[in-house]
């Protein structure tokens, strides 16, 4: 039987608010509601909903290649939005999981294989931003520990005109199955 959840990837403030520090703007908020309705559907389902989040100190290193985002505490480290919403609506159950990460990989220093292996999860799917970023990498972490990735197009977003490609980049490379 396979074993499902889902991965909502990135969608900070900083990420998606026009006035984000790294936004990928309209593109990124234009995914949210698609995000929102395929996270209440996990979640009747009784599958897992990861969140998982960019999370710096204010000096981290990683500003010397970007610009300041997702700093601890912060109004930009903050979920947008309606998933905002949703997760606070959803925050105290079990299967509503909160991931920080400092890296772009959601499986590089967290603990995120180990929640998903306790929840013998054998099925990831991916939505968030950046597409060639963040959820590129991602897709990689999964598929290097073993895990079936999908990618939902419509719930992905970039600051960049590599959507397509790396979408296509994931399915040859990882063999994640894309769907929209």
């Amino acid at each position: 039987m396979v074993s499902e959840a889902l991965l909502v990837i990135d969608m900070s403030n900083d990420f998606v608010d026009d006035r984000g520090g790294l936004t990928a703007g309209k593109p990124a908020q234009q995914i949210v509601p698609f995000i929102k309705d395929l996270a209440d559907h996990f979640f009747e389902e009784g599958k897992p909903v990861f969140f998982c989040m960019d999370a710096h100190e204010p000096n981290d290193a990683h500003f010397k290649l970007w610009p300041p985002h997702n700093i601890k505490g912060t109004w930009g480290a903050k979920l947008y939005g309606l998933l905002d919403e949703w997760y606070t609506a959803h925050a105290q159950e079990s299967n509503v999981i909160f991931v920080p990460k400092p890296e772009y990989d959601a499986f590089i220093r967290t603990d995120l294989d180990g929640m998903l292996k306790e929840r013998h999860i054998d099925t990831v799917h991916l939505t968030g931003v950046c597409t060639d970023i963040c959820d590129f990498l991602t897709a990689y972490g999964a598929y290097s520990r073993g895990y079936k990735t999908i990618a939902h197009r419509r719930g992905m977003a970039t600051f960049t005109e590599q959507h397509e490609l790396f979408l296509r980049h994931m399915n040859a490379i990882f063999k994640t199955e894309i769907i929209d």
